[in-house]
């Protein structure tokens, strides 16, 4: 039987950079919004001009004493963009921020707090995969200022702290509401985690329907995990009409987004031809795109020096 239990939480960082696939076209807005000016620091952190975004961001809080440049410089520091890397300054600008609402620097103190940065490291325990400081009640408060000031991270994030009762009691359904609130704000992780709890009624009433179409967006948004999940729901026409061309393309493409799942191997490899033909036509543009998106990644890394070939030669 074809389930769909499993949780993303150990894979959400890698969905978070995952190809989102081919551009779907943007509905028209119903009413024009305000003109608002361009925020010309985030701008050039987001074209890798970091030195142009310090010197932006720094007369912004100069003159301003604008929060969210408080936030961009303490992620300058944090990264070492641009700067020479420093914990300690990444998080006064942090807690600047925080202190004047931002909820952006809120979440990077909680992240913080989990990871042990810019504070003590000892007591540390084990936590998915990663070695974390053991004052995860702290971790837990800062989340939560953060997920009431609106940040759908830090929503997320708290999430998975009541799920696993790390910092917090163990208690699905505020986890499953937090998800929610994130998934309302477009957070992919949130969405695939709250349409799984959905689909399975864990923390909430069941709607089949209503999870499909959250495994759906979070799909078009790049989550392998959604959409392999949203390929199950394809086959086992619970939760939508079964179609077995499209469950094929999705898992097609969650497959080279790295998920596994050798039920739908085996449903892909019995398919008529013409079936499997349509598939692997509607998954092509996805399946060019994430290889794209891993030949720029390469691209990007440091080479290694070629070998010399005098041993090759031989020395005369």
């Amino acid at each position: 039987m074809l389930c769909l239990s499993q949780s993303a939480l150990a894979q959400s960082s890698a969905q978070k950079t995952a190809p989102r696939g081919p551009a779907a076209a943007k509905p028209i807005a119903a009413a024009a919004q305000p003109a608002r000016s361009p925020d010309l620091a985030y701008g050039a952190f987001q074209r890798g001009y970091f030195l142009t975004a310090f010197s932006l961001a720094t007369d912004r809080v100069t003159n301003a004493t604008d929060p969210k440049a408080m936030t961009l410089l303490g992620e300058l520091y944090a990264s070492g963009l641009g700067v020479p890397q420093d914990d300690q300054r990444a998080a006064e600008w942090y807690r600047l921020a925080a202190a004047r609402g931002d909820s952006n620097a809120m979440f990077a103190l909680a992240i913080f707090a989990i990871k042990g940065r810019a504070g003590p490291r000892d007591r540390q325990v084990y936590i998915e995969g990663q070695m974390f400081p053991q004052d995860l009640n702290r971790a837990a408060e800062l989340l939560r200022i953060a997920a009431q000031a609106g940040s759908a991270d830090a929503q997320y994030a708290l999430g998975t702290f009541y799920k696993a009762g790390r910092g917090v009691p163990q208690d699905t359904r505020q986890a499953v509401q937090l998800w929610e609130q994130a998934a309302l704000a477009d957070n992919t992780d949130a969405q695939v985690e709250y349409a799984i709890a959905l689909y399975n009624g864990d923390g909430v009433e069941p709607n089949q329907e209503a999870a499909t179409a959250l495994f759906r967006k979070a799909a078009m948004h790049g989550s392998a995990i959604a959409q392999d999940r949203l390929a199950r729901i394809l086959v086992s026409g619970r939760g939508a009409p079964v179609n077995l061309a499209e469950a094929a393309k999705w898992h097609l493409v969650s497959r080279a987004g790295g998920e596994t799942d050798l039920e739908l191997d085996d449903v892909v490899n019995k398919l008529d031809p013409q079936t499997r033909a349509a598939a692997e036509k509607a998954a092509k543009p996805w399946l060019d795109e994430i290889a794209a998106a891993r030949q720029a990644q390469a691209a990007q890394q440091p080479q290694p020096p070629q070998a010399a070939q005098g041993n090759a030669q031989g020395k005369r």
